[in-house]
């Protein structure tokens, strides 16, 4: 028993000797020089998983296109989807989206009518998916899809519909609980679900035409993200505005990222919102607001691609704090070039860089060398020559039309990848559809760390804004030294390696109470604005030493 408990201690005290500490937050410096754990959940959902949503009851939804002919999952009760202007099946047994239910591992088909191919989405404050556009006949069209207990609920397509075209745009929460719809192929504008009705239409925006490359695009599924000022930073190839969505007015015009290479479809990279802080003694200013992009390609690699010359992807990361005075990039490098990598952020506040290929760029046929291996990138890593860990390897490719999405358990479901215009499983091609999910657990998951596991018992479920709410939880080996964080991070809408609407706020914890042996308190500030965090539902974590509690769903309104 001696030996035992010298063994543990031991381990203890080498993991506390590498923790950091930074501005009250508390996180591993360096994990692993490689770690986290894949598990294969299932070997096929039937569908290849081009766009994924994570709702607050811990379903997912997730669907492919409709316009590639029957996929490998039947409708129930032999029902039949009829399409007159389907381009391939008239009449479809197949299903095209799934609800995969975490908690069991099981999934059940579900009907989609007119195509979502390379479509967009975002939550409602009410916990509804509302997803927008697509392609055909389905370019136009407002979709939604409820949560529920019951096992029958499924798409809804609204009378009303989109005022034009989108296809390959971007969506984003806003503080009013509306959502915006910007871009899309040829659509240089956005609009607003619900529309306004004193100001109903779309409205014209010319970066989305300045930011077109002929040939090329490299404009498509602009990155957008809600600033605390109530604005939006928009990036689109590689150029980005502070953009008065209210005032159509573009505010400024930030430096281009440094390098030339291109960020967005289909030079494809990703962009995050980095944690937006409101820890300390004066949480009622605005916080900083960076963001990170990561990824792409170099000019010419979509159309270099297309004659089978794969040039090797963009390797660079590029790093902005937008509310500063005079922003400027700060550039990093990844540890391989990466062009379609998803990247989420973990309830630590770190970001995970995962799937894509080495070379080539977005699109049919258009990539090759998968990068099987994930990168942790430590956000608040003072040397910028230790911010990226690479992590263990998957062996399975995610390439084109892969995703990626944080569930509250703290780990990553990932599915997808169909480089190719119908399904293709044959033997004969380099990448064949991926039917398959998986989950990625990082490190912080690992055994090891269970004694440094918070976990939540109790907190209110529904917060106001600047409310000062209380959590209890349990952890075996507290460090009240090191303090704990509160996290809270929303159910972003996945496609084509960008996030819409992600977000991880910090809160202000006040005081910790120990109750018991292991029971403690927390009184901790809500957001003090709907700009901070837009109205709807957030996974909760506590996080202590850089490790994570499960995550548990709260409704700020």
């Amino acid at each position: 028993m001696a030996t035992k408990n010298s063994s543990f201690f031991l381990a203890l005290l080498s993991l506390l000797s590498v923790v950091h500490a930074s501005s009250q937050e508390f996180r591993i410096r360096r994990p692993f020089s490689a770690g986290g754990e894949w598990n294969l959940l299932q070997s096929s959902i039937g569908i290849s998983a081009m766009h994924m949503q994570l709702l607050h009851n811990n379903r997912v939804v997730i669907f492919d296109r409709t316009d590639f002919g029957p996929s490998n999952l039947s409708l129930p009760d032999g029902h039949c989807r009829s399409d007159p202007n389907e381009l391939v099946l008239k009449i479809d047994c197949t299903a095209h989206s799934i609800l995969y239910d975490v908690a069991s591992n099981t999934f059940r088909p579900l009907t989609i009518q007119t195509d979502t191919f390379c479509s967009s989405g975002a939550v409602l404050p009410d916990g509804r998916l509302v997803q927008t556009g697509g392609y055909n006949d389905g370019d136009h069209v407002i979709r939604t899809f409820s949560p529920c207990s019951r096992g029958d609920c499924d798409w809804t397509e609204l009378p009303e519909n989109l005022t034009i075209r989108r296809w390959y745009a971007s969506n984003q929460i806003l503080p009013d609980g509306r959502i915006i719809i910007v871009g899309g192929r040829r659509a240089f504008s956005y609009e607003f679900f619900p529309a306004n009705e004193s100001r109903p239409g779309n409205f014209y925006l010319r970066f989305l035409k300045e930011t077109r490359d002929p040939k090329e695009e490299n404009n498509l599924y602009p990155f957008l993200h809600l600033l605390p000022d109530g604005n939006l930073f928009i990036f689109a190839n590689t150029r980005s505005i502070l953009f008065d969505y209210k005032g159509n007015r573009v505010l400024k015009e930030f430096p281009s990222i440094p390098g030339g290479d291109k960020r967005n479809y289909p030079s494809t990279g990703s962009s995050v919102l980095l944690p937006l802080r409101l820890t300390g003694s004066d949480e009622t200013h605005s916080p900083d607001a960076e963001i990170l992009v990561c990824g792409g390609a170099s000019p010419g690699a979509f159309r270099k691609a297309s004659h089978g010359i794969y040039v090797a992807a963009s390797r660079s990361c590029g790093r902005i704090k937008v509310t500063d005075n005079e922003p400027q990039w700060v550039m990093e490098d990844m540890p391989m070039p990466r062009v379609m990598p998803d990247m989420l952020l973990l309830p630590t506040g770190d970001v995970i860089i995962i799937n894509g290929a080495g070379n080539g760029t977005a699109g049919w046929e258009s990539a090759i060398n998968p990068v099987l291996h994930p990168v942790l990138y430590l956000t608040n890593e003072p040397d910028p020559t230790q911010r990226f860990v690479l992590l263990n390897p998957t062996t399975i490719p995610r390439m084109y039309h892969s995703a990626a999405a944080l569930l509250a358990d703290g780990c990553i479901l990932v599915g997808g990848s169909n480089p190719h215009v119908y399904y293709n499983f044959s033997s004969d091609v380099l990448y064949p559809t991926e039917l398959s999910l998986e989950s990625f657990a990082p490190p912080y998951s690992a055994p090891a760390y269970s004694h440094l596991r918070p976990s939540i018992l109790s907190v209110e479920r529904s917060l106001s804004y600047g409310q000062m709410f209380s959590l209890t939880f349990v952890l075996p080996l507290y460090q009240p030294e090191y303090g704990v964080s509160v996290t809270i991070v929303t159910p972003s809408f996945s496609t084509h390696s960008f996030a819409m609407s992600q977000r991880l706020v910090v809160l202000n914890v006040i005081d910790v109470d120990q109750l018991s042996v292991f029971g403690y308190s927390a009184v901790v500030s809500a957001p003090t604005s709907d700009k901070i965090a837009p109205p709807g539902y957030y996974m909760l974590f506590v996080v202590h030493v850089g490790i994570p509690s499960h995550g548990v769903w709260v409704k700020i309104q």
